[in-house]
């Protein structure tokens, strides 16, 4: 691929397979879980187009190419006149797209094109009159490297955003007609998270004219009008229209209502029920309805995550990208995961923002009054149809629902090695450029596994599940003493900021609101990795292969290689990072290089074009875990007061890469890793009425024919 961050390299592909968790299932479990894996593919359509104008016919290509040379690449090519070798880069370049779903990475939002030469592209195409009538429409669109990144639409035309389209002749959207457009929604109480903003021009005096596109099956008889001012004599007009997304959110109403018939209880009905209300009105007071119930559907043996849930590739922070994910809980693993949250509330007072507070059972006003044990699963994805495969994940993100009802960890237990589990592969090394020093690389990768696992299951439950909102209610009360109000523990002062009514994190802090609360949740993470009575639930101790000092150690090994390999998805051109994660870990590793001492080195070596991490695992009490524990309990403070000003002032300060970080950077890329894949299953019913997994190998081949076969 051809982008600010992808390589020559052919792929690694991996199977996401779920089959010895499936054949335990019940037959009525298997329908359910059939019905639902069905309905999370047909959202997939949905998400490329939230990617780009031109990622459904691409994939439509992709499946009329398959159809006409019946799945053998080879000689079809040979048909065309093209070399295998070209043959093979087509096939590269539509795995990645499968996996991504959409012609920009799923991590990092940067455009990728295919390797192959157009002409070569353009032969393939040829064989077929509908493969080629699409190919002629969107091959310039394929094979440009602009716009280059998702982000703010730009004059530019460097970065661009489907959630804010401008048509015909209307200039980019600004963050002033977004902000104004969502301030008018909020006001009418109208939630934001399955909207897209159109721009036009209006020809009778030059003004414009928005339209929010709402996702739903429902098409009133005429769009609503939701504001109309005049601004320098010139009219500017905001509508709502419903329908977004209709043929797609049809689909997948028309398979959750199938899976109805296969409920375990009348819990997953209520979700169910209120999922499809949802998805066919628009109304996200449903979606939410949906979230309260589906909390509370505690360890099913088919787990399901379905809506517009994650707001990572909105630049404003707010709209979100379609998800489906269907889970196989694996009880074993799950055990575990139970006694760990069962005991998060005493392990909450290891943070540092409870530190000399003795009310609230000893976690302070910054913390949560009750922390009700949630529902922590290890999951094996039937079907994770989303532009990121994350390895852990913690919903619903809306904070009223997080602090009234509660919420669900899930651990993706196929996507990586939990303790006790060896899948063959290699998470371990760092990518080509990036090493970590000789000295200390073998024990590097030999706990590895052990110390990320517990670091993204303690990012989720004690990172994400932690921490209270200062908020002003509706009826003007407020969930801590206004007149006595709490000592801000960073500045010893009291605190002055709040979130008044209607306002929420995601929206008041906007673009840096995910990447702060990813930043915070993995330095909660890789503090308590350092813990022997909290490891000590996964049967790490001092005697084990692994042992908590070990682990210490690693946590800041990984810490600086992350650190660095974010920087692949730092948009130079655009000066913005391409994924909230990635900004995290930069921001995270300029916290341990400023604590000095030389505890944590990067030394470069221009000739060999490398990056190699050192830690001196000597200092990681005296330098890292205070430098980690300053920053954790800033981020904290900031996000449970409300202050953006000061938040925003730091962190982009903070995440701003030197011209030290540039030149890392172009080593970093020039020698980049070849990106890893997931081929996934998939399951149909046959002629007997029961459900058959379909399995696939772990070839570019199989990664296409498995997308085929969801026949979406």
């Amino acid at each position: 691929m051809a982008s600010a961050s992808s390589s020559a390299k052919s792929p690694i592909i991996e199977s996401l397979n779920a089959r010895r968790i499936f054949e335990t299932l019940s037959k009525t479990e298997k329908l359910y879980a059939h019905h639902l894996s069905r309905a999370a593919w047909n959202g997939a359509r949905i998400i490329m187009d939230q990617v780009s104008a031109e990622s459904t016919s691409i994939f439509d290509l992709i499946m009329e190419l398959h159809n006409v040379s019946e799945g053998d690449w080879t000689e079809y090519g040979e048909d065309q006149g093209v070399e295998e070798v070209h043959v093979v880069k087509f096939l590269e370049y539509a795995a990645i797209f499968l996996h991504n779903i959409g012609n920009y990475f799923g991590q990092g939002d940067q455009k990728f094109i295919p390797q192959l030469p157009e002409p070569e592209f353009r032969k393939l195409a040829s064989g077929s009159a509908i493969a080629k009538k699409i190919y002629e429409r969107i091959s310039d669109a394929m094979y440009s490297t602009m716009p280059l990144c998702l982000g703010y639409p730009s004059e530019t035309g460097q970065a661009q955003s489907r959630y804010y389209i401008s048509s015909g002749d209307a200039e980019p959207f600004t963050k002033d007609e977004i902000s104004s457009i969502s301030q008018i929604l909020q006001d009418r109480g109208i939630h934001q998270e399955n909207t897209e903003f159109v721009k036009k021009l209006s020809r009778a005096d030059n003004g414009y004219s928005f339209t929010v596109f709402q996702a739903s099956i429902d098409l009133p008889e005429a769009p609503i009008l939701l504001s109309s001012t005049m601004r320098e004599g010139k009219e500017f007009t905001v509508v709502l229209l419903k329908a977004n997304h209709r043929k797609q959110l049809e689909k997948i109403n028309d398979e959750l209502t199938a899976a109805l018939a296969y409920c375990a209880n009348d819990r997953q009905k209520l979700v169910l029920q209120k999922l499809i209300e949802s998805f066919k009105t628009g109304d996200m007071e449903a979606y939410k309805e949906s979230q309260r119930h589906w909390v509370k559907d505690i360890q099913p043996a088919v787990e399901n995550i379905f809506g517009f849930v994650e707001p990572y590739r909105d630049p404003a922070g707010v709209r979100a990208e379609f998800e489906g994910l269907v889970g196989l809980v694996d009880k074993d693993e799950t055990r575990t995961l139970t006694a760990l949250a069962e005991n998060s509330a005493r392990f909450i007072r290891l943070l540092p923002w409870t530190k000399g507070f003795t009310d609230n059972d000893g976690k302070g006003p910054f913390e949560k009054e009750l922390f009700e044990a949630p529902d922590f699963t290890s999951l094996h994805t039937l079907a994770y149809c989303s532009s990121i495969i994350f390895p852990g994940i913690n919903l619903p993100n809306f904070n009223d629902i997080r602090q009234e009802t509660g919420f669900k960890n899930v651990m993706i237990a196929n996507s990586m090695n939990p303790p006790g589990r060896d899948s063959g592969a290699d998470h371990s090394l760092p990518q080509e450029a990036i090493r970590v020093d000789p000295s200390l690389e073998s024990e590097y990768i030999k706990h590895y596994q052990a110390t990320f696992y517990l670091w993204v299951v303690f990012h989720e439950l004690l990172g994400h599940g932690t921490g209270k909102l200062l908020t002003e209610n509706s009826d003007g009360s407020f969930n801590f003493d206004k007149e006595n109000p709490p000592i801000n523990p960073v500045d010893g002062k009291p605190v002055s900021s709040w979130y008044k009514p209607g306002e929420t994190w995601t929206g008041l802090f906007g673009d840096i609101a995910t990447s702060v609360d990813e930043c915070r949740c993995e330095v909660v993470g890789a503090l308590l990795v350092r813990f022997p009575g909290v490891v000590g639930f996964f049967g790490y101790t001092d005697e084990t292969h692994t042992t908590p000092k070990d682990m210490e150690l690693n946590i800041y090994l990984q810490l600086g290689c992350a650190g660095l390999r974010a920087l692949n998805n730092y948009i130079v051109e655009d000066k913005k990072w391409g994924q909230a994660h990635s900004r995290a870990h930069f921001a995270i590793m300029r916290i341990l290089l400023q604590a000095g001492d030389d505890f944590l080195v990067i030394k470069e070596n221009a000739q060999e074009q490398t990056l190699t991490v050192y830690v001196d695992q000597t200092k990681t009490k005296t330098h890292g875990i205070p430098a980690l524990s300053d920053f954790l309990l800033k981020l904290h403070m900031f996000r449970s007061t409300a202050n953006v000003k000061e938040c925003r002032e730091y962190y982009e300060e903070l995440t701003e890469p030197s011209e030290q970080f540039l030149r890392w950077r172009h080593i970093i890329i020039a020698n980049a890793a070849p990106p890893k894949l997931f081929v996934q299953d998939n399951t149909i019913i046959n002629s007997d009425g029961e459900v058959v997994l379909l399995g696939y190998s772990p070839t570019l081949e199989d990664l296409v024919d498995s997308w085929v076969d969801r026949n979406i």
